[in-house]
């Protein structure tokens, strides 16, 4: 049985985060929580052009603090470099993924590497907000570093798949995750037409970052979100022409969630401790090397 689109999500506001990430948020946890679920937010980041920066400091966005979700950074073009309150950081450049387990708090800054920065040149990415089962909300914040040459490519009709996150058939991506999820990189030749098997209790959500793809009969263009049924194991997708997408599928946490700012748990007092434990410094940053 085919998935069906419930609708489409469209933004056309684009909002810069720091001086470094011009970016539009596809969709997000509000208003309805539970229909992007295990999802809370997606920013596509770009596409822009940086002239080479010459100043000290790389463009981008300072210390600031997450608690009770992940955030997923997914290069494509250009370069971003992290460093949090764990020691955790690095770099990742094209194909590359920085998957950052917030827990019970971290704070972190996230910048343009330094040799991007002089060089200048075309930036796109993706950062996700994953969220977290209430279990797992407090537990000790944690990074993964994955490298393009460690996530598996399959072939599909009309194009290829990464697997960054769950599985297509027996082959499994490499990113650790807390409820069942996939996040899937597809790429699709013009006039290709390819099924995707996805499970059927799985919210989905299929953001066209290029081109323009038909489902359903119903056309979905760049920045644009279909969000389908949870009925159905199987999706057609038609692409229009070349087009670059992400597949995003999860099992939903059905749980309450109240989000302030960077954080994200169950309750208000949650929230309110989450915001009094950052104010009083409970939240600490490693010093740099």
């Amino acid at each position: 049985m085919m998935k069906k689109v419930v609708k489409i999500i469209h933004t056309h506001s684009r909002h810069w985060v720091g001086n470094g990430f011009p970016v539009r948020s596809l969709f997000s946890y509000r208003p309805d929580a539970q229909e992007v679920s295990p999802f809370l937010l997606f920013d596509y980041v770009g596409p822009h052009f940086f002239e080479p920066h010459t100043e000290e400091k790389p463009r981008g966005v300072g210390l600031h603090p997450h608690r009770g979700f992940e955030t997923v950074t997914i290069v494509f073009d250009g370069e971003v470099s992290h460093r949090d309150s764990t020691g955790g950081g690095g770099t990742i450049g094209p194909g590359d993924v920085q998957w950052m387990t917030a827990g019970g708090g971290i704070i972190h800054e996230e910048y343009h590497s330094l040799g991007f920065s002089k060089t200048g040149g075309p930036f796109r990415a993706v950062q996700l907000w994953v969220n977290l089962p209430q279990k797992s909300k407090m537990m000790p914040p944690k990074y993964q570093t994955i490298e393009q040459n460690e996530i598996p490519r399959v072939d599909v009709v009309g194009g290829s798949m990464r697997i960054i996150a769950g599985a297509w058939g027996d082959i499994q991506g490499p990113a650790k995750t807390h409820t069942p999820m996939n996040i899937w990189d597809l790429k699709l030749q013009a006039d290709a037409k390819t099924e995707l098997v996805i499970p059927k209790d799985h919210n989905t959500l299929i953001a066209v970052l290029s081109g323009h793809i038909t489902i359903d009969d119903q056309g979905v263009g760049e920045a644009e979100v279909a969000l389908l049924s949870q009925q159905g194991d199987t999706v057609l997708i038609t692409a229009d022409g070349a087009s670059s997408l992400m597949i995003l599928s999860g099992l939903p946490i059905d749980e309450p969630v109240v989000g302030y700012g960077p954080f994200v748990m169950n309750t208000e007092a949650e929230i309110r401790q989450a915001v009094d434990d950052y104010n009083n410094n409970r939240f600490t940053f490693a010093q740099e090397q």
